[in-house]
């Protein structure tokens, strides 16, 4: 996909006088262990960024690479952060929401118009959802990287350090061979989602 198709969303936007339109993704809504992360990406007008696209079709040495020039040439950037205890408690997509409405909230520029990867942000903007949206939208896939790139960097550093010995370096929290028999062993951190991993469990609780 050539990147003028990357700013159709945006080019509708800018053709109704919105100047300053945020991109929104999360990441790690799958995830057995972590904050879902969300961002939220205001770039200036006409600007093409090469090699954007969505996050899971980048190798980490280029989403990094891209991290550094976006977090440069945004108009404004901001990261949500949502952890497991709350996850627990309003469930998984009402989180992602929420992380993704803080990274809104939070942003330098206000932004006047929204484009979000199929979800609605719960904040009275004019918005637009769109299906595969990191695929499809510059802004959507700038905010998906600045996302993954945050909660990895985590995941390698201050999540690693804090409970070195479930891997979470290696797998990020998603739900692996090495992941789900860690947390058998070693039995669930305060970090890690009791509503998600309590299939695990009870599966284990079977064998026996």
């Amino acid at each position: 996909m050539s990147s003028i198709d990357m700013l159709s969303f945006e080019k509708a936007g800018w053709e109704q006088s919105y100047r300053r339109i945020a991109g929104v993704d999360e990441v790690g809504r799958g995830c057995l262990f972590g904050d879902v992360v969300a961002a939220a990406v205001i770039l200036p007008e006409g600007l093409i960024i090469d090699g954007v696209d969505d996050s899971k079709k980048l190798t980490a040495k280029k989403r990094d690479a891209l991290y550094e020039i976006i977090m440069e040439q945004a108009l404004a950037v901001c990261v949500g952060h949502v952890e497991s205890a709350v996850i627990d408690e309003i469930n998984i997509k009402q989180a992602s929401r929420l992380a993704m409405k803080k990274a809104v909230e939070g942003l330098g520029e206000a932004a006047d118009y929204l484009l979000v990867d199929a979800e609605k942000v719960d904040l009275p903007l004019p918005q637009q959802a769109i299906i595969k949206g990191d695929a499809n939208s510059q802004s959507i896939a700038a905010a998906s990287i600045v996302a993954k790139v945050t909660r990895d960097r985590l995941c390698e550093g201050l999540w690693e350090e804090l409970y070195p010995d479930y891997g979470i370096k290696i797998h990020k929290g998603y739900a692996t061979k090495l992941h789900r028999e860690q947390i058998l062993s070693l039995g669930p951190t305060p970090m890690h989602r009791r509503s998600f991993i309590g299939k695990i469990l009870a599966e284990q609780q079977t064998l026996f």
